[in-house]
């Protein structure tokens, strides 16, 4: 045993291939390894997929009364002082984030502290993994459309397709009823884009706060209240008692 490893330095020198040889079975041993690790987690994840959208139903219908709410009032200030400060949409949607992701997190942690399992858990770095793309070019394109080229349509609807884009990112391991509103956030964002696009009126407004109210309102507002009552409305009775 003293010898083994001479042994086998000296076959590698004599043999150059079977150090490639061997490289490659444990590289290809690892890969195997992390796909097994991922297939793992993604059922795992699927398997609880009826408890995240339960979850997520009241995050989405207090986030969607509160877009609802901001877009009206954008929308009635709109007419009447229609020259509003730009940075004051961008403040609104921020706090409306702010809440809604604050529940989500409160609302997942219960969850996680209930199972006795930790919140950052695999699946919960894999999701964040599969939505901070789509998220993180949103944002900043978002906020770069506000804050400097006063651009307040553009960045709603980059918002809106982004977000669609957001949640089909997480398709191989949420639940049917998120991927659906993913499709319908990135329809609804391209129907408004060709509608915005195609009327000059809309364009030529002295200011854009108006139409991108609406557009946050009736797709953040509208469509999480929509979806929020669909999960409640056809929450089945097992997955209620697993709550």
């Amino acid at each position: 045993m003293i010898g083994a490893t001479p042994t086998i330095e000296l076959c590698f020198a004599k043999f150059p291939l079977a150090r490639i040889t061997l490289c490659h079975k444990v590289i290809r041993m690892s890969s195997q390894q992390d796909a097994l690790e991922n297939l793992r987690v993604i059922r795992s994840l699927m398997e609880k997929a009826h408890i995240y959208r339960a979850i997520s139903a009241p995050a989405a219908l207090v986030g969607g009364v509160l877009a609802v709410g901001v877009s009206l009032w954008g929308m009635e200030a709109f007419k009447k002082i229609n020259d509003a400060p730009h940075d004051v949409f961008l403040w609104q949607w921020l706090a409306v984030l702010a809440v809604t992701s604050i529940l989500n997190v409160v609302l997942l942690s219960s969850d996680a502290r209930r199972r006795g399992q930790p919140f950052l858990s695999e699946g919960m770095r894999m999701a964040l993994r599969a939505l901070l793309p789509p998220m993180l070019v949103g944002g900043v394109l978002g906020i770069g459309l506000i804050v400097y080229l006063h651009n307040l349509t553009m960045a709603a609807l980059i918002w809106i397709l982004c977000y669609g884009l957001a949640l089909l990112a997480t398709s191989s391991f949420s639940p049917r009823s998120l991927v659906r509103l993913g499709w319908v956030f990135v329809v609804s964002g391209l129907a408004l884009f060709l509608a915005w696009a195609a009327n000059a009126d809309i364009r030529m407004l002295p200011t854009d706060e108006g139409p991108a109210f609406l557009a946050m309102g009736a797709t953040f507002g509208l469509l999480h209240i929509a979806y929020a009552i669909a999960v409640f409305v056809s929450r089945k009775p097992e997955a209620a008692a697993a709550e």
